[in-house]
């Protein structure tokens, strides 16, 4: 069965999308610890990410890499925080969040609500920096 990122990625399920190219897709956590909140994912579903083959791994961290480099300038904090969980969909992905102590990082905090508008105006917004 598809993970909700492949549905996502498909069209099946709309998203903030942020970038895409013919192999990665950057979109808007819905559930996000900070402003700008981001997931990075392989359109290739594999669940683990250390089971991506290298040249898949590689282009991930560097997809991410320039979607982290937007968002810090989209939202001026200290880093990027990078978190690879993957317990929560099983599809390979990336989160990249905005920090500017250790505990922006804390997936326990409670998430953080916005209306479709703020979520496509923070998209926009990151966009722009691209």
């Amino acid at each position: 069965m598809p993970s909700i990122f492949t549905k996502i990625i498909n069209g099946e399920i709309p998203c903030y999308k942020i970038d895409e190219d013919e192999n990665y897709l950057a979109f808007l956590d819905v559930f996000p610890l900070k402003k700008g909140h981001a997931l990075v994912v392989p359109k290739k579903e594999i669940d683990y990410i250390f089971d991506l083959d290298s040249e898949t791994y590689q282009g991930l961290m560097e997809f991410s890499k320039k979607i982290a480099k937007a968002i810090k300038v989209a939202y001026p904090c200290n880093k990027i925080g990078m978190a690879v969980i993957g317990l929560e969909v099983p599809h390979a992905h990336i989160h990249l969040v905005p920090i500017n102590t250790m505990n922006d990082m804390n997936f326990a905090n409670d998430k953080l609500t916005y209306s479709k508008e703020e979520f496509i105006e923070c998209a926009e917004n990151i966009k722009r920096q691209l």
